[in-house]
């Protein structure tokens, strides 16, 4: 039996931006050591990090890059480059649905535990993501899609468990917080957040996903679990995702009913 191939660790958008980095230095006339002993705000790294960073075995800091930006004059192309390419690699190789659902017309997720991550305020997301800076900053970044006017924002129409409302996360005054920002989005015309009573038995609570729906109106879910996510298009899968969305919908309370709710545990759960 043939071995297995081994995934590439290496994410796609490193070494693009590794090139340009090599690119500006070379034409600096410095070496990687040189250029190292400039880095991290005169702290300075290795000659040999900078070499990883170039060839794409390594994910810089946004620190990083605009310090190399500055050092080489780079009028702030680095910097874009990074926002463009790096961010992004903070996922997974295998996570492509970042680049789904930025072109997706139509999200509808089902969360059965925390907040949908692209409605997570910045310390809510630390809190699930232990403080990981890079994590928090992509997950932020994917949330852009929302609020963009070019092209048009998906419309985003969430079910939230209600035990979202009262699962602690962080600390109080970050779930106040959090549920305020609930708010906040649901006044904005492309986001719709119902709320789902807690029930044990519903067809939602085997798990997380997103089904996301481009422009060619063809339709692709995201399914969550501990170890990894799965991207998928099979028409019976998908028949089976729409099915459970819909049970799911069926026990959702109507907005008003749910911001009402929202606004109440806010108030006598996260304001004490």
């Amino acid at each position: 039996m043939a071995p297995r191939r081994r995934r590439s660790s290496v994410s796609p958008p490193l070494p693009a931006f590794g090139r340009q980095l090599r690119r500006y230095r070379e034409e600096a006339g410095l070496t990687q050591e040189s250029l190292g002993r400039r880095a991290n705000n005169g702290r300075g790294v290795t000659g040999q990090y900078v070499g990883q960073v170039e060839s794409g075995r390594t994910r810089c800091s946004r620190e990083f890059a605009e310090t190399m930006d500055r050092e080489l004059k780079a009028g702030g192309r680095l910097l874009e480059l990074w926002d463009d390419l790096v961010l992004d690699s903070a996922f997974p190789i295998w996570f492509d649905w970042p680049s789904i659902e930025a072109e997706a017309v139509m999200i509808q997720p089902h969360q059965p535990l925390p907040v949908h991550g692209l409605l997570q305020t910045p310390d809510y997301a630390a809190a699930l993501l232990k403080d990981n800076r890079e994590a928090v900053e992509a997950r932020l970044h994917r949330q852009r899609i929302l609020t963009r006017s070019e092209p048009p924002p998906p419309v985003f129409s969430l079910p939230l468990d209600e035990v979202a409302l009262y699962r602690e996360t962080g600390s109080p005054a970050i779930m106040k917080e959090q549920l305020e920002h609930l708010l906040a989005l649901d006044e904005l015309p492309n986001i719709t957040i119902q709320v789902v009573p807690s029930r044990g038995e519903h067809p939602g609570n085997s798990g997380a996903f997103n089904l996301a729906t481009p422009e060619d109106r063809s339709e692709v879910v995201y399914a969550d679990s501990a170890i990894r996510g799965l991207t998928i298009n099979d028409p019976d899968d998908l028949a089976t995702i729409t099915t459970t969305l819909i049970a799911v919908r069926s026990l959702a309370l109507p907005s008003a009913q749910s911001r009402e709710m929202i606004r109440r545990a806010v108030e006598e759960r996260w304001s004490q």
